[in-house]
């Protein structure tokens, strides 16, 4: 007989369900996401969600019932040396754990999903998300080259197929895709090698296959592993060299990665796009602020939630008219308006990602959970002031 029990939510569940969603493989290297405290086990029956752990949104947290807290960004982000209870994070992860609240973090994995944070803020300010500022690893390929030697015999093919075995030549619907060229290659052996052929100190020439393919960019380590391990030669040759996504025809409007392009239903002036900016994002204190000829015509804008100056290159090059994204600095914005860039709008970092909280309580409550958002502004910037204007 089988059993028709509805198993209950735990946090592993949970857990599962938002990395299906936000996959770990999304998040850069620095990044810390995923479980930050809490029993895989324990049953769930409400989640809350906000973008940032403080102490409040933990004191909320608990009053609210919660067994699960669900976060963009890390708590635990920068190494610490204590979680005493007598120290500012010590004290959340306490009240946390001492009423059975477990904390989970997605942040740059949360970014770069389709959906996901950009795709959220793209359709509150008014554009289609289409491709990523900075496609995700899947969508950049390599071009590689590694020579193999004629001889022993088969070298060839047993090199080929321990690349071709770790996701090597894989193009479209085919696999195994590959070009070969036959060549001399030349190498001297030094003292401390131990060669397979040729001697110590002395030139070697021999007739060589040059092995060509293309391959994600994510599996390099494990391609040169492979390599090593199935070559003949102590020292195996070869390069390679990073792709355009456009060389494989990557469909880029649906690719992961960071930020998003895309266009507004119709022109509109910059004045009148800052607004409706401000209008549609959370109010905050200080709310946005804005670089550029009030009077351009807007059509096509690029988004990157959260910090996002490191960008200003890339939407450069894409010849966007417009670029939301937050933590602007002087410097930066100065230069990229003297290059030829977009006009700029800079908007608090809270503002651009909490809207990402309503779409990971979609997630969760499918399943089968109770979700609640706490709309606790944690924008840090409480105050703002202009000087008053004499008549």
């Amino acid at each position: 007989m089988t059993d028709t029990t509805a198993r209950p939510a735990t946090v592993g569940s949970i857990r599962a369900a938002l990395d299906r969603a936000y996959p770990p493989r999304l998040a850069e290297p620095w990044d810390r996401v995923g479980l930050i405290c809490g029993d895989p086990a324990a049953e769930v029956g409400r989640v809350a969600f906000a973008l940032d752990c403080t102490l409040e949104v933990a004191r909320r947290a608990v009053e609210i019932g919660a067994d699960m807290l669900v976060v963009h960004h890390p708590f635990l982000l920068r190494g610490v040396n204590s979680v005493a209870a007598d120290t500012p994070k010590g004290e959340v992860l306490h009240r946390l754990i001492t009423n059975g609240v477990a904390l989970f973090a997605a942040h740059t994995n949360a970014d770069a999903a389709r959906p996901g944070v950009n795709d959220r803020l793209a359709e509150l300010v008014g554009i289609t998300p289409g491709r990523p500022i900075e496609p995700a690893e899947p969508a950049v390929a390599d071009h590689w080259g590694v020579h193999v030697p004629t001889d022993p015999p088969g070298a060839l093919e047993k090199v080929s197929e321990a690349l071709f075995a770790a996701g090597a030549g894989e193009i479209g619907n085919y696999s195994h895709c590959s070009f070969t060229l036959e060549g001399t290659g030349q190498f001297r052996p030094e003292e401390g090698a131990d060669p397979a052929e040729g001697e110590v100190g002395e030139t070697s020439r021999g007739r060589e296959h040059r092995l060509e393919f293309v391959a994600p960019a994510r599996l390099r380590g494990r391609l040169v592993a492979a390599l090593r391990a199935a070559h003949p030669f102590e020292e195996p040759a070869f390069d390679i060299a990073p792709m355009p996504p456009e060389a494989l025809e990557v469909d880029l409007s649906q690719a992961e990665g960071i930020g998003r392009v895309g266009e507004l239903p119709e022109p509109m002036r910059f004045a009148d796009f800052v607004q409706q900016v401000a209008d549609r994002l959370p109010e905050t204190a200080w709310g946005v602020r804005a670089a550029g000829d009030p009077e351009l015509l807007v059509k096509t804008v690029a988004v990157s939630s959260g910090a996002g100056d490191g960008f200003l290159d890339k939407v450069r090059a894409l010849g966007v008219d417009a670029y939301i994204t937050s933590d602007l600095r002087h410097h930066p914005v100065d230069e990229h308006l003297r290059a030829g860039g977009p006009a700029v709008i800079d908007t608090a970092h809270w503002a651009s990602e909490f809207p990402w909280t309503s779409q990971a309580a979609d997630v969760v409550a499918a399943e089968g959970v109770d979700t609640e958002i706490i709309d606790i502004r944690t924008d840090p910037w409480a105050l703002s002031a202009h000087p008053r204007r004499q008549n």
